[in-house]
Order: C-alpha cells, then structure tokens, then sequence
C-alpha cells in the first residue's frame, strides 16, 4: 500500500538493497507539531492564506498555485456545516473528510489533475497524477485553509508523518506494502490524539481516509 521507492531501492535496486534492509525495523517519523518541517523537507511552498501550491507529478515535481477565493471558503463551511451532526471532535473529523475531498474536486478540475488511488510505477513526472509525498502535501495545506478559516474547533494541524517497515517488507517478501509512505495529521485539542488523515488510498475527490495514527498504514502493535 505504501507509495514511493524509498533512496535506497531507487538508487541500488531491490536485490542490492537487500542486506541493507534485513536488519532495519519498523520506522515511524514525523507527526510533531511543526508543520513547516515537510515543506521544507521536499522543497515545497507553504500555504500563505488561502493560497496554496499544489504538488502533483510525484514528490512535489510539479508544484502549482491555486486559491481559494472568498466563496470557495464560504462552500467548503457550508459542506462541513451540513455534514456535521453534533458539535464533537468525532463529528468534525467527518466534516473534514468531505471537505477535503470537495477541495480535492475544485482544485483538480482547475489543474486537470486525476489522480487514481495508490501508486503506479509509470506515473511519476504526470502531471495529472499524484503519489503520498503529493497527497501529504496538499492534505496538509488544505487543512491549514480549514484552520485559517476558523473551520477546526477541536483540532489543530500537525506535521506529516511516515511509515515503513523494510526489514518485515524483506522478510515476508513484500516489498511493496511496508515501504514508506506519508500522511497529513491531525491533533485533536482535547485528547492530543493524533490521526491520519490519508487521501493517497482513494481517486481524486473521494473522501479521505480519516484514523488514529497508531492504526493507519502499519499498525503500531502488529
């Protein structure tokens, strides 16, 4: 399930990268409160306001500029508004599920993007396409629209996080379901719960996965 060749895969190929990952274990990074952290680590700009740059083409190859303008931030607000059954932590993280998705609808038919769910290997450098890194990416300014928009009561904006677990990957010869892949996050106020909130699994547009972070990708006690 997970969405990019990690370096040394990329670089040395699956059969030279074996004895590197036999001894490697389950790895679980980011998700701290500093969400600057990931932009800066894919050399992608920041949301400012309502304007945001979008990645697309795989880890950020393509990045660009849409915003939402007053009435877009007034559709989205009535999209959560008409979704939300109670005024809960629970209840919003369902609102912004679809508010993302709506977000993901608007901003995809501008820039043409369709992405299909998961990876596939012959789709870095499309443009219309997009990998986790991409979905991490624009998860997380989407979000922060939310949050500037005074639409998250309970919840704050954290980093984005990733897992892996080479050496299982290796050792069950699974290559591809423990490499890494990346998430936005949530922070939900009251509890410091955090959770995925994972548009990577789904086509463009549909609502996004939205779990406990010790639950999403690898669970943290299998």
């Amino acid at each position: 399930m997970s969405c990019r060749l990690p370096v040394i895969l990329r670089a040395a190929g699956l059969s030279a990268c074996v004895v590197l990952a036999a001894g490697l274990s389950a790895c679980v990074s980011g998700g701290g409160d500093d969400w600057r952290l990931h932009y800066t680590n894919f050399s992608a700009s920041p949301p400012q306001g309502n304007r945001v740059t979008v990645c697309h083409a795989y880890t950020c190859k393509e990045q660009t500029a849409f915003t939402f303008r007053p009435k877009d931030v007034a559709a989205i607000s009535a999209v959560m508004t008409k979704v939300k059954r109670a005024n809960t932590p629970f209840e919003e993280r369902r609102a912004v599920a679809y508010a993302i998705a709506h977000m993901e609808v608007k901003v995809g038919k501008k820039l043409g993007i369709k992405d299909n769910p998961g990876m596939q290997f012959t789709a870095s450098g499309d443009p219309s396409q997009q990998d986790c890194v991409d979905e991490a990416t624009n998860t997380t300014s989407y979000l922060l629209v939310l949050q500037s928009n005074g639409l998250l009561k309970h919840h704050t904006v954290a980093g984005t996080m990733s897992k892996e677990d080479l050496g299982r990957a290796i050792a069950e010869f699974k290559p591809v379901k423990y490499w890494p892949h990346y998430t936005a996050v949530l922070t939900e106020k009251k509890t410091g719960q955090k959770y995925a909130v994972d548009s990577w699994l789904f086509p463009n547009g549909e609502n996004p996965a939205v779990v406990k972070v010790e639950d999403w990708y690898i669970k943290d006690n299998e």
